[in-house]
């Protein structure tokens, strides 16, 4: 992504808000931004808004950022900027990421 949009800077925020399928009553900030900004030329993408609770405290810290996310709820939806994909509120999506671990062959050799 960062190739097609021409990115040179790319940062990682992590958040999380569920910790084995189970709503966690606060957010856990795992890593913040790297800049101290008000989000003026960020563009924040999340795999999915769903509450909106994670988007909501990152508007907060990153006012002027533009937000996208590939899957996008109803109860969400109002605070991003665009989205691939609306979901029914009460659908759960198994990512990749969230099913039991497996090791996998590196994709490129190394020399």
């Amino acid at each position: 992504m960062a190739r097609e949009l021409n990115l040179r800077l790319v940062d990682v925020v992590s958040l999380s808000s569920y910790e084995h399928q189970t709503h966690q009553q606060q957010l856990v900030m795992h890593k913040d931004v790297s800049a101290t900004a008000d989000g003026e030329g960020f563009l924040v993408i999340d795999d999915l808004v769903d509450t909106g609770n994670t988007l909501k405290f990152l508007r907060q810290r990153l006012p002027k950022a533009k937000f996208m996310t590939v899957y996008a709820k109803p109860q969400g939806m109002p605070l991003v900027d665009d989205f691939v994909v609306e979901l029914a509120q009460q659908t759960w999506i198994h990512f990749p990421w969230d099913l039991q671990l497996s090791y996998a062959e590196p994709m490129a050799e190394e020399s």
